[in-house]
C-alpha cells in the first residue's frame, strides 16, 4: 500500500488532447490556489497518444515540480489509464476527471469540500450535457438506468468518471486486478458514504472523443459483464422458452399426424424454426463466450498496462 503524503492528486487520462491541456492545467493550478492546497500533484496519463500532448504535459512538469506524467506504451484505454493514475497517486484525496474540458476544473472546489464533510466517494452529477448528440444522450440514460436495474450496486445515473475518491477507496481500487475495468460500477461496488454534486458539462473546447459507437458498445459490455450475470440468465430463460415452443410444437405435430390423420405441410415452417432455434443457440453461446473471454483474460495475470517513461520513480526513489 502506497503511502499518502499530499492532500490531493488529480489524474487526467490524455489521448490526443493537445489543443486543450494548456487551458485546462492553467484552469487547474487556478483552482488548486483558491483551494490553498500546496501539496499537490496533477497526474497526466498519456494513453498512447499520437500528438504532441506528451511533449505540452513534460514542459509543464519542467515549469512545476507537482505536475507528474506517465507515458504508457500504448493505447490501453480511458479506464486502465485512470486506474494507473490512481495505484500512483500519492494524495488523501483523488480526482478523477477528463482532459478535454468537457469537466469544469472549477467544480473540484464543491468535490473537495463535500468530501472533507465526511465522504469517502462523490461524484459530479450531470445536469447538462452540451455538444453531445441526442443519439449518445439517449443511449447512455438508457444503458445506466438498465445497467442499475439489473445489478446489485448502486451505479449513480448521469455521472461519468469526475469525481474525487478518498485514499481509502483509492487502495481498494488498487487490489482489485480485472482486466476489464469499469471504475464507475467498481467505485459503487466498494461502498462507504457516497454522495453527489450537480454540474452542467461543457462541449468539448477542441477535438474530437476518442470514444467511437463502437468503443462505447464495448465499454458498456464491459460493465454489464463486470457487474451482473443478467445475460447468463437471460441465455437460460430463452433456452426454456425455445424448448417449450418446440415441446408444444411437436405435440401438435403427432396430434395432426396420429389423431387428424394430417401431414404437416411445409417446409418453410421447418426452416425457419431451425434458424430461430440455432439463432437463440448462437446468442447464449456468445453470451457465454463474453463471461469466459473475460475469464481467460484474468487468468492469463498480464500487466494491466506498461509503462515507457514516468517522472515519478524520481519521487519513489527520493521517498
Amino acid at each position: 500500500m502506497k503511502k499518502k503524503s499530499l492532500e490531493i492528486s488529480i489524474v487526467l487520462p490524455v489521448f490526443n488532447e493537445q489543443n486543450n491541456l494548456e487551458q485546462l492545467y492553467l484552469e487547474l493550478v487556478e483552482v488548486l490556489k483558491k483551494m490553498s492546497i500546496k501539496d499537490y500533484e496533477i497526474i497526466f496519463v498519456n494513453d498512447g497518444s499520437m500528438d504532441n500532448s506528451l511533449e505540452l504535459v513534460k514542459e509543464f512538469s519542467h515549469k512545476n515540480k507537482n505536475v507528474k506524467y506517465i507515458d504508457l506504451s500504448r493505447n490501453f484505454g480511458q479506464q486502465i489509464a485512470i486506474s494507473a493514475g490512481i495505484e500512483k497517486s500519492s494524495g488523501r484525496y483523488v480526482v478523477i476527471m477528463d482532459s478535454d474540458l468537457q469537466d469544469p476544473p472549477e467544480v473540484i472546489l464543491d468535490l473537495y469540500s463535500k468530501a472533507k464533510e465526511g465522504f469517502d466517494v462523490v461524484y459530479a452529477t450531470r445536469k447538462k450535457r452540451k455538444g453531445e448528440s441526442a443519439f449518445k444522450k439517449m443511449s447512455a440514460t438508457a444503458f445506466y438506468r438498465i445497467l442499475r436495474s439489473i445489478t446489485r450496486c448502486n451505479i449513480p445515473v448521469d455521472a461519468g468518471d469526475f469525481r474525487i475518491i478518498s485514499s481509502k477507496v483509492a487502495n481498494i481500487l488498487n487490489n482489485m486486478p480485472e482486466q476489464q475495468k469499469f471504475l464507475r460500477g467498481q467505485i459503487a461496488w466498494v461502498g462507504f458514504k457516497q454522495t453527489s454534486i450537480e454540474f452542467d458539462r461543457d462541449s468539448r473546447k477542441s477535438g474530437k472523443s476518442g470514444y467511437s459507437t463502437a468503443r462505447m458498445f464495448s465499454f458498456a459490455i464491459d460493465g454489464i459483464t463486470s457487474f451482473s450475470d443478467f445475460p447468463l440468465k437471460l441465455a437460460t430463460f430463452l433456452g426454456f422458452f425455445v424448448s417449450i415452443i418446440t415441446f408444444i410444437l411437436m405435440l401438435w405435430a403427432l396430434y395432426q399426424r396420429l389423431i387428424a390423420q394430417q401431414y404437416v405441410q411445409g417446409w418453410t415452417s421447418l426452416i425457419l424454426s431451425v434458424l430461430f432455434i440455432g439463432g437463440i443457440q448462437l446468442i447464449a453461446i456468445g453470451i457465454i463466450g463474453e463471461y469466459i473471454g473475460r475469464i481467460g483474460s484474468n487468468i492469463r495475470k498480464r500487466p494491466l498496462y506498461i509503462i515507457n517513461d514516468t517522472n515519478l520513480e524520481e519521487e519513489e526513489e527520493k521517498s
